[in-house]
């Protein structure tokens, strides 16, 4: 049995809120009054596809906005015959209609019809929550989302606000006139449906005119994509301060006491399911038409859904939004709820948002429960409205930040899906556990720019390390350009014959360790920043002293540097399990159980820019070079593809994974050569490189010294 969503008993009946909460009102304050409708829907058998609750709307000849959810579009004009057509879709098995009891009837046993639902309206319901998150440094890293875009489905966007100057790239507006109901179009133009430049802008015609009422979208969008370069009293920026903004108004403007009453204000601004769903329809088209649009924020909540709602009206949409490679992000709502979330964030396809608090707890307005997604800042955050800036609390707040992270991400990995970005932020984030469970608050910087691979020197630019002839350590520094800079001795004897790599921060203070098989020993040399190594920890014994030692950098996104080592004929890998400083493995899995030993092998970080990091490994017998390709549960590589030829003896086993040594976005190579030289060799922009094009000597010879590099 499907939930559905029930009607109110309020004539214009407010079952959903946009979830803002004014600064300094308590956490209930506004949503909380709002009425919320019973979950627990009819049965099929006692009233069809109709929810039950609209016979008592429509009794004494009364009517009702209803959104009718059919199984396929051909059944839309049988339908549509029950009431008044109100609004269609382009592309949606769904029509809505102006109905009385009789049509409420025919529509009950209307071949074709899923549901029956009232057409609600909806009412209105940054520096720190941006650093909180990590986007400083993903801003820093060049991660700004440019190239994608947001849409924010709302109240209008204030177009010429200056910290969204020039991102407002595409506009819309869906807002009902409907005398019987009280609502009155805010699309410039009267009309019901306007595009186009101005017809979305918050800043003015009549959103303008209603002051703070329209504020909200122009706070949300701030949140998401805002951008404070240069601009006095303004938050530094949004999440996603290069991304692109569509804004798509939804909503229309009331005057009857009765129908504004829990918005607090009259005049008020609601928003019916049926804007919402017109927009949405209208963020599809443009993905369809080409817009690398990647998320839509809804910013509103109603209801009570304890569990996933399948049949809503708003289902279709949001699925097929999902399919296209679009997030639909949803606030969760600010009734407290403990166990449940408003809709549309029930429905299982979208991606749904609770707000936590300046110091990482839960907020106490947030919904939560088994549909909750993601957690973001939702607390005191600064952004932008229309004339200048305020603060404003609520899970409203939130939902932008997530939808800015995933057009950070989209810049970051193109490749992809929604699914895998959604994932992404769930394993990277920060677990916030509150009383009945546990919700990732996000952390972007942990998804879209991990620590340098191979930066020992904090510059961000890839470095090598060399053990010479006389079992000394060298450091070369990279120069960001695939050069190399003149090397200092970092460990004075002692490495002949061990096997060194360096990737990934085994100690929690933000630099990169070094990590060696000496004799038949793991261990991990902490970086101390100046040239210099602390004294090593043992980490695992018992290993040949033939065992090749990989840094791989974080497999699984668990936080943790992993290594691959390979012995016996086999390929093994240890799950890092670093506890506060003191580096640790946790057990050795086998995922290579044949033909490594003849494998010479490296890490070049995500060659493939698919958010897992791989592997490169050179046939001694051929001198083919393999990329093997990291794999989503973060364990194993998948299926190898030939990543270059001609790496024969003579460049000894002395092949290096240069991670993105001169910062073009592309996995490099360094490799010695027979001659005593040392090659670049840059990474392509295809996705599996190649290195096998032309190479770049770097230095002048006396690599025929040098015993092993990393």
């Amino acid at each position: 049995m499907n939930p559905r969503i029930r009607g109110s008993v309020v004539a214009a009946a407010v079952t959903m809120a946009l979830t803002a909460i004014p600064t300094g009102i308590g956490p209930l304050a506004g949503a909380a009054s709002v009425p919320a409708p019973a979950s627990a829907p009819a049965s099929a058998e006692e009233a069809g596809p109709v929810d039950a609750p609209l016979f008592d709307s429509t009794r004494n000849g009364r009517t009702v906005r209803v959104n009718v959810v059919t199984e396929q579009r051909a059944d839309l004009a049988s339908a549509g015959e029950a009431g008044q057509a109100l609004v269609s879709y382009d592309t949606l098995p769904m029509v809505t209609l102006r109905v009385d009891q009789a049509g409420l009837r025919a529509l009950s046993t209307r071949p074709g019809v899923i549901s029956v639902t009232e057409d609600v309206p909806v009412p209105p319901a940054l520096d720190e929550s941006t650093v909180r998150i990590g986007s400083d440094r993903t801003f820093a890293a060049g991660r700004t989302g440019a190239g994608t875009a947001v849409a924010v489905l709302d109240t209008g966007v204030a177009v010429d606000h200056p910290f969204l100057s020039g991102r407002v790239k595409t506009q819309a507006c869906f807002s009902v006139n409907d005398e019987a109901a009280g609502a009155t179009s805010l699309c410039p133009d009267g009309s019901a449906q306007q595009e186009g430049d101005g017809s979305a802008d918050a800043g003015s015609g009549p959103c303008a005119a209603l002051g703070a009422e329209c504020a909200h979208g122009t706070h949300v969008a701030g949140i998401a994509a805002g951008n404070g370069a240069g601009l006095s009293g303004a938050p530094a920026r949004g999440v996603a301060p290069g991304a692109d903004i569509i804004a798509v108004q939804v909503f229309s403007r009331f005057s009857s006491d009765e129908v504004c009453w829990a918005a607090g204000t009259n005049p008020c601004v609601l928003s019916y399911t049926s804007s919402q769903i017109k927009g949405l329809e209208k963020v599809l088209a443009l993905k369809q038409a080409g817009t690398d649009v990647v998320a839509a924020n809804l910013s509103l909540a109603g209801g009570r859904w304890a569990t996933a709602c399948t049949s809503t009206p708003w289902t279709a949409v949001i699925d097929a939004l999902r399919a296209a490679g679009v997030a639909t992000v949803v606030a969760a709502g600010n009734n407290g709820f403990t166990d449940a979330v408003g809709a549309p964030g029930c429905v299982p396809s979208a991606i749904t948002v609770g707000a936590t608090t300046d110091d990482d707890q839960l907020a106490t307005f947030s919904n939560r429960g088994p549909l909750l997604d993601l957690l973001a800042p939702g607390t005191s955050v600064v952004s932008s409205v229309p004339g200048g800036y305020a603060s404003k609390n609520g899970t409203s707040m939130a939902a932008p930040h997530v939808a800015g992270a995933l057009a950070v991400l989209r810049q970051t990995y193109p490749g992809m899906s929604i699914d895998q970005l959604e994932e992404l932020l769930e394993r990277d984030g920060k677990p916030i556990t509150y009383t009945g469970g546990s919700t990732p608050r996000i952390q972007l910087d942990r998804s879209a720019v991990p620590a340098a691979p191979g930066d020992l020197t904090g510059d961000h630019k890839p470095d090598l390390v060399a053990v010479d002839d006389t079992g000394k350590l060298r450091l070369y520094p990279g120069t960001g350009t695939g050069g190399l800079g003149p090397h200092t001795i970092i460990g004075t004897g002692g490495w002949s014959g061990s096997s060194v790599t360096h990737r990934g921060d085994w100690t929690g203070d933000g630099r990169e360790d070094v990590v060696a098989r000496v004799g038949g020993e793991l261990r991990v040399y902490p970086n101390l920043g100046n040239g210099t190594l602390a004294p090593w920890t043992v980490i695992a014994t018992g290993l040949p002293t033939a065992a090749q030692v990989v840094a791989v950098g974080d497999t699984n996104h668990d936080g943790k540097p992993d290594l691959v080592v390979q012995h016996t004929n086999k390929l093994f890998l240890y799950p890092g399990a670093v506890v506060g400083t003191a580096p640790a493995v946790g057990a050795p899995v086998v995922i290579g159980t044949t033909g490594w030993d003849v494998m010479d092998l490296s890490a070049p970080g995500d060659a493939d820019h698919d958010g897992w990091v791989d592997l490169l490994a050179r046939d001694t017998r051929d001198g083919i070079l393999y990329h093997y390709l990291g794999q989503p549960d973060g364990k194993s590589f998948g299926s190898r593809t030939e990543y270059g030829r001609g790496y024969t003896t003579a460049f000894r086993p002395l092949i290096a994974g240069a991670a993105d040594a001169d910062r073009n976005g592309s996995a490099d190579m360094w490799a010695t050569a027979g001659d005593g030289t040392l090659k670049f060799y840059r990474g392509g922009t295809s996705i599996h490189g190649p290195v096998d094009g032309p190479s770049i000597q770097v230095g002048s010879g006396g690599w025929g010294a040098i015993k092993s590099i990393s």
